[in-house]
């Protein structure tokens, strides 16, 4: 028998769009699921964009519009370490735990086609509440709107979709699935210090260079300077170290005691 990574798809179910449809039904599924979720809405949702928004109103209205600016781009890195990062890893964590994957694999969906699902759903939701965050703080703060607006939505985008991957792939060092929130937020931490979303904070002069390479940070770093070859290229490369790590370490059903 064929596993499901290498064989598209089984049963009747078969012609060149059925690929497609499915990951677009399992891509619904999982927003749906999600939004009925209040509490990882909560904290997915509300906590990154009271955030996003409220940090920059509060320097807008202690030090200017410049400050606020600042601040802002690098809530970016925390939008997308909670929204997408956390979200995913969160709700993959879950459903392995209550062993939804394991029936998931047992339908005619595709081991490829189940995570991009859930992945894409993700992805979306975050490149939605950035959007957002992004003309809030506009209104609010007076940040002004990208000055590229297409560079920022292929950045945003970009990173999203990545960070939204590299959830999918950390669920392999979650233990649990009560354990999944406290195992992500070292990410959230150092996502926010990297990308000065916390204030200037005295680091050792060998790790900014090294914080440079985070997936959060060019996205971040694409944002203020509006370089975009240099942040994608580092975006491409997490891809690949993402994709590889899924391959290698994903589990699809909890470890037996």
């Amino acid at each position: 028998m064929t596993s499901p990574m290498t064989s598209p798809m089984t049963g009747p179910m078969t012609g060149p769009m059925t690929g497609p449809r499915n990951m677009a039904a399992t891509c619904r599924l999982a927003t749906r699921l999600f939004w009925r979720d209040k509490s990882m809405v909560f904290a997915s949702v509300v906590t990154p964009v009271g955030l996003a928004v409220g940090m920059p109103a509060l320097m807008r209205n202690v030090t200017g519009v410049a400050a606020a600016t600042h601040v802002f781009q690098g809530a970016l890195a925390l939008l997308l370490a909670i929204t997408a990062f956390m979200n995913v890893t969160v709700v993959l964590a879950g459903r392995r735990d209550q062993l939804v994957l394991k029936r998931l694999r047992a339908s005619r969906l595709t081991d490829a086609q189940i995570l991009t699902g859930q992945i894409a759903g993700t992805a979306t939701q975050t490149v939605i509440v950035t959007v957002s965050c992004t003309l809030a703080v506009h209104l609010v703060a007076d940040v002004p709107l990208p000055a590229d607006p297409v560079g920022f939505a292929a950045v945003v985008i970009a990173g999203s979709a990545v960070l939204s991957l590299l959830g999918a792939a950390y669920t392999a060092a979650v233990p649990r699935a009560e354990l999944a929130a406290a195992f992500t937020t070292p990410v959230f931490l150092v996502a926010g210090v990297s990308a000065g979303a916390m204030g200037p904070i005295p680091l050792p002069s060998w790790l900014p260079p090294v914080l440079d390479l985070l997936p959060t940070t060019a996205v971040v770093d694409a944002v203020r300077t509006g370089e975009l070859v240099v942040p994608l290229l580092i975006l491409a490369g997490w891809t690949l170290a993402g994709l590889a790590a899924i391959r290698l370490w994903f589990r699809w059903e909890p470890r037996r005691s």
